[in-house]
């Protein structure tokens, strides 16, 4: 079984409440009419009010608020299979993960916010196959192209900036990897995102952007950093911080280069945008949504039934079923003027 909102089960914590608040209301009641007369005394003038029956009551309304809570979470069960027709854009991420993605001149460090991101546009998705490519000084594909977004996010999850030997930035190495990694001859439906700090160490990333372009391939750079530049820490000791320095000694900075980004944007028909806004990630989306989408095929999908209607039929029940109880029976043995 599955529920659709299990925040509401939160809400059965109140039951002790209500239950409560019952007894509180019976006891005032209680000494309310002990004020006006003697409990034998009112018993007889008055119809029965037995404390059995506002016990039916009371249970009556708190397994209505039982079921009515179990409604709002939106139980699902009795799976329904059914083929769907699948269409979509391949979308591959390139991220880089050189050292100088370390740096921390954004929170927590550019690689940590650069899968920040990326988790964050497959969070957007619906219906794009997405693939996974990191570069350093080279590159390869960590995750292929995939609707399985929750397996996306297990390989975006593990990435780390050790894992390439050869340190640097290859931008055109990473896009030429991303070109083989589409496996596809079709000129279009094709999406690079490029996730970088803009270094570029081989120079030639324009060239082969535009080569990206001709094989119909649309790339947007989002550039992670600031152009005021950041040290790069290559360790932690004891608690301090060391950071990468060059052979005379002196520390080295790495800079958000957008030039290059913006460069390999406009080449490609795409568009360069700066990491950590939510609405240049939804006008990526946006753009994808409107290209034309190409058929990925029919797959079998098992989807869980809505079955919140049984249950909000039988709290209503049971709120009926309350109301209808009267709180009191009226006495059938006629009253002859006098207490026996």
């Amino acid at each position: 079984m599955k529920f659709g909102n299990p925040e509401y089960f939160l809400l059965w914590l109140l039951l002790p409440v209500l239950i409560g608040f019952f007894i509180w209301a019976y006891q005032r009641k209680t000494a309310a009419l002990k004020r006006f007369a003697s409990l034998e005394l009112i018993r007889k003038l008055t119809p029965s009010a037995g404390l059995s029956r506002q016990i039916s009551k009371w249970t009556l309304f708190c397994f209505f608020f039982f079921f009515m809570v179990f409604a709002l979470t939106r139980p699902r069960f009795g799976v329904k299979m059914e083929m769907v027709e699948r269409k979509g854009i391949d979308i591959l991420v390139a991220l880089d993960i050189s050292q100088s993605m370390l740096a921390e001149d954004i929170t927590p460090n550019r690689i940590e916010r650069a899968k920040h991101e990326i988790s964050k546009l497959i969070d957007m998705l619906n219906g794009d196959r997405i693939g996974i490519v990191v570069f350093a000084g080279e590159s390869f594909v960590q995750c292929p192209l995939t609707l399985d977004y929750g397996a996306a996010k297990m390989f975006l999850d593990a990435v780390t900036t050790g894992w390439v030997d050869l340190q640097g930035t290859a931008l055109s190495d990473a896009i030429e990897q991303s070109m083989k990694a589409f496996n596809s001859k079709s000129k279009k439906h094709k999406v690079l995102i490029l996730i970088s700090d803009g270094e570029d160490h081989q120079g030639k990333a324009a060239e082969v952007a535009k080569a990206a372009s001709e094989e119909g391939i649309v790339i947007y750079t989002i550039g992670v950093g600031s152009e005021g530049g950041a040290p790069i820490p290559i360790s932690k000791k004891g608690g301090s911080i060391t950071y990468k320095k060059d052979k005379a000694g002196n520390l080295v900075m790495t800079r958000l280069n957008p030039r290059t980004l913006e460069i390999i944007a406009k080449e490609a028909n795409g568009k360069f945008f700066h990491a950590g806004n939510d609405s240049d990630l939804a006008r990526i989306i946006g753009e994808i949504a409107q290209m034309e989408k190409k058929d990925l095929g029919m797959s079998k999908l098992s989807t869980y039934e809505e079955q919140y209607q049984i249950f909000l039929a039988f709290a209503l029940l049971l709120l009926l079923l309350e109301f209808f109880i009267p709180e009191r029976v009226s006495k059938k043995k006629e009253w002859k003027g006098r207490f026996e």
